[in-house]
């Protein structure tokens, strides 16, 4: 299908330059300013720049809330091009720009700047009740379409471009974080570190002994883990309850967990927390008296490990966008594979330097591997599984047709 050269449909016409790329490389470079005026100072700022109605408003959940919105935000993009090319796809050329003439509520899909059939088409297919119509204006505006001769029945029953609708994304999104947010504090109740031991958490039975510090969360934490477990089963509800494919939309949400934690993870930074083993590199943090672990008081500096994580979930991100733009030749799944492998593979780096790991414990000893490495071996390992023997899969079923 060709592209459109007119600019009847302008909800259809593609920007040249992708608008968020223009912010990631902005937040970026403001992030590196930051790293190097900490680097060359030794200071960092407040962790609470200012109040709203008395109650403080943290640099933490500023970056964990923008980089949230930005994935959202690139993960819309990325199902708007989807439903874009589904459309163009389904609907002929010369409907596009086929004015409107005779149609009902006509001067009101007017006011909306509806103005050809190509425009209604597009809407009315990925929701009705986007246009602002009366239930019985609507129902005269399907009698209407049904009738007409250049309408697909199924452009009215469920139209192809419907499922891939940019909408969803900021529609499913609270379910997502809600189960997120459940699946990653159960982690870190299931897993707790050792310097949680200064609040009395020594196992997950100390949380249910104590359950007012379940849902502590200052003083607690969050496992990545858990959170994309919870997310997934977010998704796996939403998915279903809309009629969507599962396996395309996750590889979307993919893209945007990356970026997400490639910006989050430098709240870690502004909360000096999650670094890892002191260190002389040039590039060490400078890290606080207060925020120090009891064990590593006479140090000062330490592995920057949430930079390591960052510019990891940069690279992912930067090979995901890859992939997208060659999904043709990928499966419905291994966008998501490639991102849990990548992220299993960092995260088991960055154990290396990391503190204030959980390790497995058999038997009461303790093995020298954390559980984030132990889990991070067997995503890796399940998902390369499930690539491989999906591929076996298509590969047979080619061979006997």
């Amino acid at each position: 299908m060709s592209e459109l050269t007119t600019s009847d449909i302008k909800l259809l016409r593609r920007p040249r330059v992708e608008l968020y790329w223009i912010l990631i490389a902005v937040w970026a470079v403001a992030l590196a300013v930051l790293f190097v005026i900490h680097l060359w100072t030794g200071h960092m700022p407040r962790p609470t720049p200012f109040s709203i109605v008395g109650l403080p408003v943290y640099w933490y959940g500023i970056i964990i809330v923008s980089g949230i919105a930005l994935g959202a935000w690139i993960v819309s993009r990325l199902a708007w091009q989807r439903w874009r090319m589904a459309f163009l796809t389904a609907v002929p050329d010369p409907l596009h720009a086929l004015p409107l003439t005779d149609f009902p509520s006509q001067a009101k899909l007017a006011k909306q700047n509806i103005h050809t059939l190509g425009e209604l088409l597009l809407l009315w297919g990925s929701d009705p009740r986007s246009l602002a119509l009366t239930n019985e204006e609507r129902r005269e505006l399907d009698a209407f379409l049904a009738a007409h001769p250049a309408v697909e029945p199924a452009w009215l029953a469920d139209a192809p471009w419907r499922k891939w609708n940019p909408d969803f994304v900021w529609n499913g999104i609270i379910i997502c974080l809600v189960l997120g947010l459940i699946g990653a504090r159960l982690y870190h109740v299931m897993t707790p570190s050792p310097s949680m031991a200064a609040l009395g958490i020594e196992s997950p039975s100390d949380y249910f002994r104590n359950p007012q510090l379940l849902f502590n969360l200052r003083n607690g934490g969050l496992g990545i883990y858990g959170g994309l477990a919870g997310g997934a089963l977010g998704l796996l509800y939403f998915t279903w309850r809309k009629r969507l494919p599962l396996l395309p939309w996750a590889d979307m949400a993919a893209v945007g967990v990356a970026i997400g934690q490639a910006f989050g993870r430098w709240g870690n930074f502004m909360n000096q927390e999650l670094y890892g083993r002191p260190t002389t590199l040039p590039w060490a943090i400078t890290i606080d008296p207060a925020n120090r672990l009891p064990a590593f008081a006479d140090y000062g500096y330490f592995h920057p490990a949430f930079l390591y994580e960052s510019l990891w979930n940069f690279l992912t991100f930067g090979l995901l966008m890859w992939l997208w733009r060659r999904r043709e030749k990928l499966l419905a799944g291994e966008m998501t594979a490639v991102y849990l492998i990548m992220y299993a593979i960092g995260r088991t780096l960055l154990e290396t330097v990391r503190l204030d790991s959980r390790v497995v414990s058999l038997g009461g000893v303790d093995l020298p591997l954390a559980w984030a490495t132990l889990v991070s071996i067997l995503v890796a390992l399940s998902m390369v599984l499930a690539i491989v023997v999906r591929r076996r899969g298509v590969r047979a079923k080619a061979k006997v047709s």
